[in-house]
């Protein structure tokens, strides 16, 4: 539904507004900011990371430095990848203007002043970091609900209590440091609200951009459109999530986990991804999902057996497997669709996928392995982490601050 009151030069072919002129290119879109912001913390959070662990320097004493780690990863970029996703998608469902200019730069600098203030809560107070960073993810969601509600898309009205849901995590999660050291049920609710965003926007865009795909090149099998056993793989793998959350070591917990890696694997390889080994830009969309059923049955194991299966290795399936890929995947596409190129894969998006790849690998099998190897296969997960989003930046960063190409 278009917007009757946008001027006419900020239609596309489609009639859905999109800009009004006179926005700096960074700022005419969520996506511009927020993946470049998402990507150079990304970077530079996990040499900082490195750094700490060999001692060269120290901060978050007070907060912890392993809760720094995996906040700053579950919360400072993840939400920065969110939130560029979700304010150029909204428009879309929509029909109104996006969120662009002084409102987007806003949101963007009260991001980024949470990822100073946790790294700097030593010199300011923990009280002052925390209300600083935990104030970004429920405005985030104010924003989402104003356009949901303007636009009157109830469809997608999901979408807001996923952004409540990492909100109310993030405070959970810094409750808990405050309180006892150890973030447990924060960082399940972050995993699980982390999960089910990818399950429900990666399992709408996965099909919808191979089917594309497909249809270009010709016949043959397309992926099997949304319905019933997708909601069925939905609500029963939400159901484990939410067991997760509560109860992570009850063995009906493992069952139940590893039936819904069954019923998510099952949902892949319904999506044709074994046609688009071609062409990279679709088919890393599909290694990318892999990731969620990968680390359900990971974890579930991990309960059942964790003399086999050491949580930490399940865990890391979500955040470095899912979680990099799936964002990386997501953002090199919308990256180059958004600002007029070719949505195909190049060498530079190849080494991105590789790197993350062998990244999500290597953070995975290094807890199994023999302790002699884990330095060894921590230390490629973490180069393959800074060469993956290295890369972005030094590839994509320049489209991401100049104007879309036309014509």
């Amino acid at each position: 539904m278009t917007n009757p009151q946008a001027p006419s030069s900020t239609r596309p072919h489609g009639g859905i507004p999109r800009l009004k002129p006179g926005f700096v290119p960074l700022l005419s879109y969520g996506f511009r900011p927020f993946f470049l912001g998402g990507a150079v913390w990304a970077c530079f959070a996990m040499v900082l990371w490195i750094g700490l662990l060999e001692g060269h320097w120290a901060f978050a004493t007070d907060y912890g430095a392993l809760a720094w780690h995996a906040h700053e990863f579950l919360f400072g970029y993840v939400s920065a990848v969110a939130t560029g996703f979700l304010l150029t998608a909204i428009p879309n469902w929509t029909g109104r203007l996006p969120v662009q200019g002084r409102m987007l730069l806003a949101l963007f600098l009260l991001w980024a002043a949470g990822r100073i203030g946790m790294l700097a809560a030593d010199r300011i107070g923990i009280a002052a970091a925390v209300i600083i960073d935990g104030s970004f993810l429920f405005v985030l969601s104010a924003v989402i609900l104003r356009e949901i509600i303007a636009g009157r898309n109830w469809r997608n009205l999901t979408t807001v209590f996923l952004a409540a849901a990492l909100a109310i995590a993030n405070t959970c999660f810094h409750f808990e440091v405050l309180r006892t050291g150890a973030p447990h049920y924060g960082v399940r609710l972050a995993l699980a609200a982390i999960v089910a965003l990818i399950m429900l926007i990666g399992g709408r865009i996965t099909p919808s951009f191979t089917r594309n795909w497909l249809a270009r090149q010709g016949t043959g099998k397309l992926p099997a459109p949304f319905g019933r056993f997708d909601i069925a793989s939905l609500a029963l793998t939400g159901a484990a999530l939410g067991v997760w959350i509560v109860a992570p070591e009850r063995r009906a917990t493992g069952a139940m986990l590893i039936a819904a890696s069954i019923v998510q694997a099952a949902r892949l390889c319904r999506w044709a991804g074994e046609r688009t080994w071609r062409e990279p830009i679709v088919l890393v969309l599909h290694l990318g999902y892999a990731f969620v059923p990968l680390g359900a049955f990971m974890l579930g194991l991990s309960v059942l057996r964790t003399d086999v299966m050491p949580s930490s290795a399940a865990l890391h399936a979500w955040t470095t497997g899912a979680v990099g890929v799936m964002t990386l995947a997501v953002m090199t596409r919308a990256t180059l669709g958004h600002t007029g190129r070719d949505v195909s894969a190049t060498p530079a998006t190849v080494v991105i996928y590789g790197a993350i790849m062998i990244a999500a690998l290597a953070r995975m099998a290094a807890p199994i392995l023999p302790s002699g190897y884990f330095a060894v296969l921590a230390a490629a997960a973490a180069l393959g982490w800074i060469i993956a989003f290295g890369t972005f930046v030094l590839h994509c960063g320049p489209m991401l601050v100049s104007a879309r190409r036309t014509g």
